[in-house]
């Protein structure tokens, strides 16, 4: 076949393309990336790689007319479905439930100004880590942690340093668990949380940082971390965990969810602009 010919059927192809065709390539491959990228570091990983080569087989067999081997691949990918569901529940249950965190936020900002709280959080960390001192304090955002409240003690009460310092103090009733935060509040504690479940994760990682990449996997929550053994500060979201946090990373990371950048807050184009003011002067 001339090259001419084959250009002018591709083109003749694209022709043919509709609208609604090319939104639906867009959205298949945003769900399968998605897809892959939610599952990195899981098992459901090694399974989506598995099934991949299983597909580039099943391709081949049939452009090349295997028809045992295309037979044979149909039935298995079939009744698989069912035996991925059932294996790998953990997994889907946790995709469903990312998907299921997504919204659209047409507010500048819906939560309240909390830089007290940032403090509090930060000194009873640093003080703690001092002392070595282990503590695990979850942070719920959008997913409620509502499944893991009977396993702890409610406190409600307002954050500050001592207490959260007074919490973790060794041999007392509370210190074992994990502290619940809900609404910039100290909702629950001494609460068990689930353990990761990684073959490969870190020997020197021990039940506190196993705990916090559990619960970062099943929800959007940020967990923050104090080794008892060494002091380290370390936070887990979205399954990965972050260690060797100083003051200053701790504080931004923080105010990143409880405190309003100053751009955000009301009127602050006029304490700018008297601010300007004030410096011509």
């Amino acid at each position: 076949m001339p090259f001419d010919d084959i250009i002018n059927a591709i083109l003749s192809g694209f022709k043919e393309i509709r609208f609604q065709d090319l939104l639906d390539i867009i959205i298949i491959t945003m769900l399968v990336y998605k897809i892959i990228e939610w599952s990195v570091n899981t098992r459901a990983y090694q399974l989506l790689k598995g099934l991949g080569v299983l597909l580039l087989v099943m391709l081949l067999s049939t452009i090349f007319n295997l028809y045992t081997i295309n037979y044979l691949l149909n039935t298995l990918l079939v009744s698989g479905i069912v035996v991925v569901a059932v294996v790998f529940q953990p997994e889907l249950r946790r995709g469903l439930a990312h998907i299921g965190r997504f919204k659209f936020n047409f507010s500048i900002r819906d939560k309240e100004d909390n830089s007290g709280v940032v403090k509090e959080i930060v000194n009873a960390l640093i003080e703690l880590s001092k002392r070595r001192v282990g503590a695990l304090i979850v942070i719920e955002r959008e997913t409620k942690l509502d499944e893991y409240l009977p396993t702890g003690t409610l406190v409600d009460a307002q954050i500050t340093s001592a207490l959260i310092q007074n919490i973790f103090e060794p041999n007392t009733p509370l210190h074992d668990g994990a502290v619940i935060v809900r609404d910039s509040r100290i909702y629950y504690a001494a609460c068990v949380l689930p353990l990761f479940d990684d073959a490969n994760i870190s020997r020197e990682l021990g039940t506190r940082h196993r705990a916090a990449l559990g619960v970062s996997q099943a929800s959007d929550s940020l967990t923050l971390v104090v080794s008892e053994e060494t002091g380290v500060i370390s936070y887990a979201e979205n399954g990965k965990l972050v260690r060797y946090v100083d003051r200053i990373a701790l504080t931004e990371l923080l105010e990143s969810i409880f405190a309003i950048p100053a751009d955000d807050k009301p009127f602050s184009f006029l304490t700018k602009r008297m601010s300007k003011d004030d410096e011509n002067k």
